[in-house]
């Protein structure tokens, strides 16, 4: 719903008969100014809805938080250093931060650092597994702790930009702009890997043991943003949102944005789902919202701290953020043999719920279930964005265009296989 319209249940003054009246987004951010906005967080709001029901919720809450905080590959830094003297061309030359590659192809001064990259001097997995102890995402915390990174660049000379050699310490604040750009943040849900083989196993969802020892799943659950407003009601191109310890918007829908999942009776996305691609000024973020990490035997990512705030929009809306654990399901997927082969195979489904206990049972086996985002910092980003709101510093936007939704088409697909000797026999 774009216009922010919510709507509050009245009774007329005869008593006779309930009405409807419009609420609007910007009544809601007038109450913010007032100090009058009323804002749980999506934990919260489960028991609000257990006890009011969705109608009572809707009438009571205006504002509902939410909070994820996890590694996220598909993040980076978009950077513009400023000009050297003599000027020098960056676009088309090689550059480095802290010895790990930056993107080049762009103007003379701009920069986009990837949170995987690695140093080429890096062994990678050559003797396995490796440890890739630093990379893209290690470059960013550096710069929004306040460390001095290396900029170093060589490039080929022209009339306008003649040298052809950069060294130099840098700092955040002393760059023009640099700001956070992540193209797919924020997945609505995700696998819960297993690794049947004998052998253990390395991957982006880290490390798993052998024989179905050991399941690793990576979601906030019932705190995660996009499981509070299933069907992009309210999140959407524009929304303003909690990224990495500072402001942030949603700018588009994230790659890989697949509405059309199949749900459950919740409407739920019982499978990876939505995305979102974020925005944000790096120069207001912290190093505790933004962490490089390492995955033994795969490679370099970035922790990242999103939070959105859902405005209640109606009693669909109550209802959907008062989604709890016992509500998700996520599916179990063999990373030994079905995720590698790409086939959609699940083994099975499991509750968030199930997840968070510690234990889940896979075809009558007990496994032990680890996280790797992190709950409690996840409640921590949704109080942060409820006490911004009540504090008078954080007004909520209406989206300017909607995500794509289920009646949309839109879906994840394979890359396409065109090898080229076919394409030579082609021509």
């Amino acid at each position: 719903m774009l216009n922010g319209t919510n709507f509050c249940t009245t009774v007329a003054p005869d008593g006779a008969e309930e009405v409807e009246m419009p609420k609007t987004l910007e009544e809601i951010n007038e109450k913010i100014r007032t100090g009058k906005v009323v804002v749980v967080t999506a934990e919260e709001m489960v028991g609000v809805v257990a006890e009011k029901g969705a109608k009572g919720a809707a009438q009571a809450i205006d504002v509902v938080t939410t909070g994820t905080f996890g590694p996220m590959c598909s993040s980076g830094m978009m950077m513009n250093v400023g000009h050297s003297r003599p000027r020098i061309k960056l676009g088309g030359g090689a550059v480095t931060l802290n010895k790990v590659p930056a993107y080049a192809g762009l103007a003379a001064v701009d920069i986009y650092l990837g949170v995987t990259a690695v140093p080429d001097d890096d062994p990678r997995n050559a003797v396995f597994p490796g440890e890739f102890r630093y990379g893209g995402g290690h470059v960013i915390e550096d710069l929004v702790a306040g460390k001095r990174v290396l900029l170093e660049a060589s490039t080929y000379g022209t009339d306008c930009y003649p040298r052809r050699e950069l060294a130099t310490w840098l700092t955040l604040q002393e760059v023009n702009e640099a700001y956070l750009f992540n193209p797919r943040n924020a997945y609505q849900n995700y696998n819960v890997a297993v690794n049947s083989s004998d052998k253990t196993i390395y991957t982006y969802m880290g490390t798993l043991r052998p024989r179905l020892g050991s399941a690793n799943y990576c979601s906030a659950g019932q705190l995660s943003p996009l499981m509070n407003d299933p069907n992009y009601r309210t999140i959407g191109i524009g929304t303003r949102i909690f990224l990495g310890g500072g402001v942030g918007y949603v700018v588009w829908n994230g790659t890989q944005h697949s509405p059309g999942a199949k749900r459950n009776e919740r409407g739920v996305p019982t499978g990876g789902a939505g995305t979102l691609a974020v925005l944000g000024d790096l120069k207001q973020m912290s190093d505790r919202w933004l962490k490089g990490a390492s995955f033994r035997g795969y490679g370099c990512t970035l922790v990242v701290g999103l939070g959105v705030p859902i405005p209640v929009l109606d009693e669909e809306t109550a209802a959907q953020t008062g989604v709890s654990d016992a509500d998700i399901q996520a599916p179990v997927v063999d990373y030994a043999t079905a995720y590698p082969e790409r086939r959609p195979d699940v083994i099975q489904h499991v509750t968030y719920a199930e997840l968070k206990s510690g234990t889940i049972n896979v075809k009558g086996k007990p496994i032990e279930a680890t996280p790797l985002s992190s709950y409690p910092r996840a409640v921590e980003i949704a109080e942060t964005l409820k006490q911004w709101i009540t504090g008078g510093k954080f007004e909520l936007t209406s989206a300017v265009a909607p995500l794509p939704r289920a009646d949309s088409g839109l879906v994840m697909g394979p890359m396409a296989n065109h090898p080229p000797d076919l394409d030579a026999r082609s021509a």
